[in-house]
């Protein structure tokens, strides 16, 4: 089969293409014919060499066909999505014709869009909706600041907060991006940046706060927050570099919840794929209840030119590669 895989760390000409054998029938697992994958700012961080686990192929959710499963959990044939469970990570991922993952990570999404617009759906959607709906625990009325927002994974989150009936403040760095926000039902837009917390209306009365920018802005996240109100981490948009001395007694105010997510939990005990309603979201997605789709769709020969578009930021939304 036709694989990308990771020669050496470094930029995007590190992604090469090679032949592998295609990944044997495992008990437990899942061999799928890989129809469409989704781009990730994680698998840029492993083509760096700046993560702590990196596979040879990368790629850590795809859409496709399921060409063997031993145990059963999946008929042969059916449409599925897969996600995490080491995928790209410590197991060979989605970047390539058939990729092998955990039947835990698995997840059938039966639906007539097309692989590239479902594709879009499986890492974003599965993670932002776990981050409103277990962690920061949104319910309607409420008020969302969603940091980062223009990233594919705020808009999932601001897609789903909207349609769940929250009132959505949104933040992005470019003033020009206001409108994109705005359609997707956000109640407005802010300028992201230092001390938003000072500028915020709302500060003191904000029920969640979603930060995608990451640690250099958390403690600003956790000041806007109402007694009781929940802040999660769950992006680094502003880069890996760790909070400078944090120090909690100090810096946090008194009756607010710091949580975090990552989604390379997905599949173990405490947080089951099947708690995530992929099918349901991909029905919204075709109904048009919530706006999915692929910002830019490549091709597989493609990738280093859509690891240059992800790295350099020019991408406003989720992008996919097309393998079929």
């Amino acid at each position: 089969m036709r694989a990308i895989v990771i020669e050496r760390f470094g930029g995007p000409d590190c992604l090469v293409y090679t032949e592998l054998p295609e990944p044997e029938p495992l008990a437990g697992h899942v061999v799928i014919e890989v129809k469409a994958f989704g781009l990730n700012h994680a698998e840029m961080h492993m083509r760096r060499g700046e993560w702590a686990e990196a596979a040879r192929v990368s790629g850590i959710e795809c859409v496709g066909l399921v060409k063997a499963c031993p145990g059963g959990e999946f008929p042969v044939g059916a449409k599925v999505a897969a996600l995490m469970g080491g995928l790209g990570r410590t197991i060979d991922g989605s970047y390539a014709e058939y990729t092998r993952a955990p039947a835990s990570n698995v997840a059938l999404i039966e639906s007539e869009l097309p692989w590239a617009e479902l594709a879009a759906v499986p890492e974003t959607y599965a993670t932002a909706w776990t981050c409103l709906f277990r962690n920061l625990e949104i319910t309607r009325g409420q008020t969302l600041v969603v940091r980062g927002a223009t990233s594919a994974f705020g808009q999932a989150a601001l897609n789903l907060a909207v349609d769940a009936g929250a009132r959505v403040v949104a933040t992005t760095r470019d003033r020009g991006r206001f409108a994109l926000l705005e359609g997707l039902g956000a109640d407005r837009a802010e300028i992201e940046g230092p001390g938003l917390s000072q500028r915020i209306d709302e500060a003191k009365r904000i029920d969640a706060v979603l930060d995608l920018v990451g640690n250099s802005t958390i403690l600003d996240s956790l000041a806007m927050l109402r007694r009781g109100g929940r802040a999660c981490l769950a992006g680094w948009l502003g880069g890996l570099d760790p909070i400078a001395g944090f120090d909690p007694l100090s810096q946090m105010a008194s009756g607010v919840h710091l949580t975090f997510f990552a989604s390379f939990v997905f599949g173990t005990p405490g947080f089951p794929l099947s708690d995530v309603p992929l099918q349901a979201i991909a029905e919204q997605v075709a109904a048009g209840r919530l706006k999915a789709g692929p910002s830019r769709v490549f091709g597989f020969e493609e990738i280093r030119e859509a690891h240059r578009v992800m790295e350099a930021g020019e991408a406003v939304g989720k992008m996919v590669v097309v393998v079929a």
